[in-house]
């Protein structure tokens, strides 16, 4: 008897269990973090309150002529003013060199909120505007993406080769990807694929490196700590954004021309790398909910019992009278039934209609198999056509061999 495990019992597919999977291990990953900040920060966020209304209220009593009333709309219109940039202490916002930054902010989706369009049609253009670079965006970050892993791919490929070689596995002439006649199935060349591991080490490797460099340019150019500049690249090249730290704020810097440049150089390619890293990453959070649906015992592939096909051909009595009088035919399937030796024994004849009806059903479903095999075919040829999926996942699928993953 067959164990089923709570998947089968909701009839849910494997795919719709690791979603429902993720979705429950999110939610707990969230709560547990908002637990953790809350006894991280909580208590510094009181602290930091208490200081400053107990300093606004030393200043108030200090000077008994300022107007309460009248101070706090003043901190207010102060508050906003430099959130907005209108302080004569920082850089001009809406200059071309501004205005750049702010568009590189809305495209990649990092939204540091420090520069916001204020009047309705800024904010109109923005909508459209946003629409279309988000979305070249995620293009230029998918197509980066591809590039990557196959460069990776081809060096791990490229050692795995060598070390063949030098194993004695592989001579010169199959370097190709043909196997010698010492090489196993499981050192093909033709079906290896580099580990999800190592590529997702090498990309994490290469953000620390950048993260590092632009860390070195930042700190003493903004005056940072050097783990506040490692705070503010983490932050801006996975996209979040918060705004507590944002660079080229100031109204001068010394090469501000060639400062802009590396930092624009920066931001593109940590944003492309920690995206990279990320989708493999997810790959492997995939795996562990493999891993995970399997320990549960969750036997996720519902499949619902066949039912028996109906012979148009033979009559439902005559199939009855098979299985006893011939056990190993398969009555069920009209494929391996012989209809034609049961009437000849029987001497029962069917109809001209019947056979019709049952000739009309196999060419419909024949015709719709060959019209379904012929137009997969062509799409997958086609180089316009989606090939075993869309998106990151798709590529990471096809180049690290994952498909089952």
């Amino acid at each position: 008897m067959t164990r089923g495990g709570c998947c089968a019992l909701l009839h849910l597919r494997e795919d719709n269990a690791r979603f429902i999977l993720l979705a429950i291990v999110m939610i707990l990953y969230m709560l547990t973090g908002a637990a953790v900040f809350m006894f991280l920060e909580r208590e510094n966020e009181i602290r930091e309150r208490n200081q400053y209304y107990h300093t606004l209220e030393t200043f108030v009593k200090n000077n008994p002529s300022v107007n309460r009333t009248e101070l706090d709309a003043l901190l207010k219109v102060h508050w906003e003013a430099s959130t907005s940039g209108l302080l004569m202490d920082k850089r001009e916002r809406w200059d071309f060199a501004g205005s750049f930054y702010f568009v590189g902010t809305v495209v990649s989706t990092i939204g540091f909120g420090m520069t916001t369009p204020r009047t309705i049609g800024g904010k109109i253009v923005l909508i459209m505007y946003g629409f279309l670079g988000c979305a070249g965006a995620i293009l230029f970050f998918n197509l980066f993406l591809e590039r990557i892993i196959t460069f990776l791919a081809y060096i791990l490929r490229s050692i795995h080769e060598r070390e063949l070689k030098r194993k004695g596995l592989m001579t010169g002439k199959d370097s190709k990807g043909r196997r010698g006649s010492n090489m196993s199935d499981d050192d093909s060349l033709d079906s290896w694929k580099p580990s999800v591991w190592w590529v997702m080490l090498i990309l994490f490797l290469g953000a620390c490196v950048i993260a590092c460099c632009a860390s070195a340019m930042y700190h003493p150019v903004e005056d940072w700590t050097y783990f506040e500049a490692i705070y503010f690249c983490f932050v801006t090249f996975a996209t979040i954004g918060f705004g507590d730290y944002v660079v080229s704020q100031e109204s001068d810097y010394d090469n501000v021309h060639l400062y802009r440049f590396g930092n624009f150089c920066f931001i593109v390619v940590g944003c492309c790398c920690i995206y990279s890293l990320f989708n493999v990453t997810s790959i492997v959070i995939k795996q562990f909910l493999n891993w995970l649906i399997k320990k549960l015992d969750c036997q996720c592939c519902y499949k619902p019992k066949p039912r028996p096909r109906r012979n148009a051909i033979t009559p439902g009595h005559m199939r009855q009278q098979a299985a006893v009088t011939k056990p190993g035919i398969d009555v069920t399937d009209a494929d391996s039934y012989d209809s034609d030796i049961e009437r000849r024994n029987s001497g029962e004849m069917i109809s001209m209609r019947d056979f019709l009806q049952a000739n009309k059903i196999s060419l419909a479903m024949m015709q719709k198999q060959l019209y379904e095999t012929s137009q997969r075919g062509a799409f997958q040829h086609n180089g316009g056509g989606f090939q075993g999926g869309v998106g990151p996942l798709a590529i990471l699928n096809k180049k690290l061999g994952q498909e089952d993953a």
